[in-house]
C-alpha cells in the first residue's frame, strides 16, 4: 500500500513538473501551448445569458457595458490553472478600474460541488475577487462564446467586438498589452508595465 502510494504520488509530482495533467482535472491544462487569437474587431460579443446569481455587482448586460473595454473572464474556483490566472486579472483590473476597463469573471463550474454559490463566494473571498463576477453552472454565456478552456479571457471594445482572445495561463505581458492596442478608450491605455 506505502509503495502504491509514494508511486502515484511520484506520478503526480512528474505530471506537475513536466505540464501533463491528469484527464479531467481541468481540459485547458493539458494544452501544450495557450491559444492567443487576436479577433480584429468582427464577433460580437454574446450576452450574459442563463446566469444563475451575480457577485459583488448587480446583473449586467453587454448591451450597459457599450462604450467600455470589458475583459470577460471564464474560470472555476477548481481548476488549478484557473486560480493561477486570478492574481494577473486581478491586477489588470486594479491597474485600470479607475480608467474604464470592467472585469466580469464568468463561473462556470467543471464539477458538481462548483455550483455552490456559498463555495463560489468563499472562493472569490479567498482570491481578493472584487469585481463582478457570473455564476454560470448551465454553461449558458460559456456556450454563446463557444468556449471550451478553462481559463479562457476575451477583449471586448467599446463597440461590443470581440478584439482579443487567450485560453490558458501564461503570457501574462502580452494579455497586459497587446489587447489594449485594438481599443481606443482610456482604459486601453498601457504604461508598459506588466
Amino acid at each position: 500500500m506505502t509503495f502504491k502510494l509514494l508511486a502515484v504520488s511520484a506520478a503526480l509530482i512528474g505530471f506537475t513538473v513536466t505540464g501533463a495533467v491528469i484527464p479531467g482535472i481541468c481540459e485547458e491544462a493539458a494544452r501544450a501551448a495557450p491559444i492567443v487569437t487576436a479577433a480584429a474587431g468582427q464577433q460580437t460579443a454574446p450576452d450574459f445569458t442563463g446566469i444563475n446569481n451575480w457577485f459583488n455587482s448587480k446583473p449586467l448586460s453587454m448591451a450597459e457595458l457599450r462604450g467600455k473595454v470589458v475583459l470577460v473572464d471564464f474560470w472555476t474556483y477548481g481548476c488549478v490553472n484557473c486560480v493561477n490566472t486570478l492574481p494577473h486579472v486581478t491586477e489588470l483590473y486594479a491597474k485600470y478600474r479607475d480608467k474604464g476597463l470592467v472585469v466580469v469573471g464568468v463561473h462556470t463550474p467543471e464539477f458538481p460541488f462548483e455550483r455552490s454559490a456559498s463555495n463560489v463566494q468563499a472562493a472569490l473571498k479567498r482570491h481578493g475577487i472584487t469585481y463582478p463576477v457570473a455564476q454560470d453552472n448551465d454553461s449558458k454565456t460559456w456556450n454563446a462564446y463557444r468556449n471550451q478552456y478553462w481559463p479562457a479571457q476575451y477583449i471586448i471594445d467599446q463597440h461590443g467586438k470581440i478584439v482579443f482572445q487567450h485560453a490558458g495561463e501564461g503570457r501574462y505581458d502580452e494579455r497586459s498589452t497587446a489587447p489594449w492596442r485594438s481599443c481606443s478608450t482610456p482604459a486601453a491605455e498601457h504604461d508598459g508595465q506588466s
